[in-house]
């Protein structure tokens, strides 16, 4: 559905697209920032932007960041936080965003992996980086406050105009379980998925665009808020998810495209000013999700907003697999085609080619595919795949649907079971809420299907609420994937992205009921 061959990148380096913003459009607003706690609001041009990363570029020179050292980031979205991905783009150095949902012993394991000259922080943070600075070998305890006064005069390196495969990023993939990953995302990784991510979204200079996933991820990042700054958009930046700031931005800056994942999905339509906000000014809202509830997704279309999912992963860009606008009514469950010059293969547990129709895993090639996990781990294999984990299947359209994790996949009695296949058909009952669907050990299966209920009204939760749920099943679903057992909760354990912890799920099922 998108053209084979890969866009053109916007420019060379991170400070060369930068500089060529400014000398287009110096006075355009790049990012209008809003503190969603306090109400305070910020307007930044391309110039004033440009102007702070050079300032935190003397900074970081200041203190002693040298090419290739690291500078973590603890906070809230902040524009200032572009700034230093762009100020250390000048300098060849590495911005390390931190996941603000962990505790301070999963920071603490981050900063020992990537070992960073600098901790920078916002005050909400202060305590946490007293803590993680304390000590011989640690970063510097840096406030943004103290970094957005810093002023040296010290002269800047010439800019670097070709700086392609100079790390910029480094976003760990783990940090609540295991040891802690980071993908090692290169200056050429991010502008290739600004241009892909760009074209597919037709986003241009006319756009607005509305920020309120969290910039440490690469999906609240690299899907839409670099791509849109790349252009000369604007950006709409929210310190942190409100729906009701949301509903507001939405109703009066009129935003053309957003960025939203399932928890933010639902708590949008949920909210009591979902009715009365006029939505007409999005032309699409897009969803970074493998897999998405259609009930969110019907409440924003039958008010004439498509949602278009796009997948991807921390190590991908993300931006991969997408569907088009134009495809969201008639394709709900599916994340779409291949993006422009991304290769996709569906792979086998033989690792050859999975055969048409097959449950297969996804593997990914493109220019905005990391290489390398820090500090030097290869991510790809012999032919610059990446496995992603994810198992999908391929339509005669050439659209892609992921059927679930790897890890995640059910085998009971022989047969293989998917639960994402499950949960998407409990979903669209009208009394369930959400679900998610995890294996669990058995004597005589090996294994079997539990499904994992939040029913839409509590008050619906006597004895026998499932009965209903297994009857729907009856006629739509093979009985050998059908839950041997159900339990309800009031909510699912979720990652800051919206993601449900299948982990977590499995645990709380293996703990004995209290008495």
């Amino acid at each position: 559905m998108f053209t084979p061959d890969a866009p053109a990148l916007p420019a060379r380096s991170l400070p060369g697209l930068l500089h060529g913003l400014v000398q287009t459009q110096p006075d355009a607003p790049a990012i209008r920032w809003l503190d969603t706690a306090t109400d305070t609001r910020s307007d930044w041009s391309f110039a004033r932007l440009n102007a702070v990363a050079d300032t935190l570029a003397r900074c970081f020179m200041v203190l002693g960041v040298l090419p290739g050292d690291r500078v973590a980031w603890l906070g809230l979205n902040h524009p200032a936080l572009i700034a230093a991905l762009f100020a250390l783009g000048r300098l060849e150095a590495v911005l390390v965003p931190l996941n603000t949902r962990l505790a301070v012993a999963e920071w603490s394991a981050v900063l020992d992996d990537c070992t960073p000259k600098l901790l920078v922080h916002d005050t909400s943070f202060n305590e946490a980086a007293g803590v993680l600075c304390d000590g011989p070998g640690r970063p510097v305890d840096l406030t943004l406050d103290h970094l957005l006064a810093c002023a040296p005069s010290t002269l800047l390196p010439e800019a670097p105009t070709e700086a392609l495969d100079r790390p910029a990023l480094l976003v760990y993939t783990s940090g609540t379980t295991g040891t802690p990953k980071a993908a090692v995302h290169t200056q050429g990784n991010l502008l290739a998925n600004m241009a892909i991510a760009a074209q597919v979204q037709g986003l241009t200079a006319e756009d607005t665009v509305l920020t309120v996933l969290p910039l440490f991820h690469v999906g609240g990042l690299c899907i839409q808020t670099l791509p849109a700054l790349s252009v000369g958009a604007t950006v709409l930046l929210h310190s942190r998810f409100d729906p009701t700031a949301t509903l507001r931005a939405i109703a009066e800056e009129r935003p053309s495209l957003t960025l939203q994942v399932p928890a933010t999905l639902q708590a949008l339509t949920a909210h009591p000013g979902w009715t009365a906000t006029e939505l007409s000014c999005l032309r699409t809202v897009w969803a970074g999700s493998s897999v998405l509830p259609p009930e969110p997704l019907k409440a924003f279309m039958a008010r004439g907003v498509p949602v278009s999912n796009v997948y991807g992963s921390t190590e991908t860009g993300p931006f991969s697999i997408a569907l088009p606008p134009e495809h969201a009514a008639t394709h709900l469950g599916s994340c779409g085609w291949p993006a422009p010059g991304v290769d996709i293969r569906l792979l086998g547990f033989d690792g050859r080619p999975a055969p048409a129709g097959q449950v297969g895993e996804i593997a990914v090639r493109a220019p905005n595919v990391v290489a390398t996990y820090w500090p030097d781990r290869p991510a790809l294999d012999a032919d610059g795949f990446f496995h992603s984990g994810d198992l999908a299947q391929q339509a005669a359209d050439g659209s892609f649907t992921v059927v679930g994790r790897a890890k995640d996949m059910i085998i009971s009695g022989g047969e293989n079971i998917y639960p994402a296949e499950i949960e998407n058909l409990i979903a669209t009952h009208p009394a369930v809420a959400e679900c998610s669907v995890v294996g669990q050990a058995d004597a005589r299966w090996g294994e079997v299907a539990v499904a994992v209920v939040v029913l839409r009204d509590a008050s619906a939760a006597a004895e026998g609420w499932d009965a209903p749920l297994r009857a729907f099943l009856d006629g739509r679903l093979a009985r050998y994937k059908w839950p041997r057992r159900w339990v309800r909760l009031e909510a699912l354990p979720r990652t800051a992205l919206g993601k449900v912890q299948k982990a977590a799920l499995k645990a709380l099922l293996e703990t004995p009921p209290a008495n």
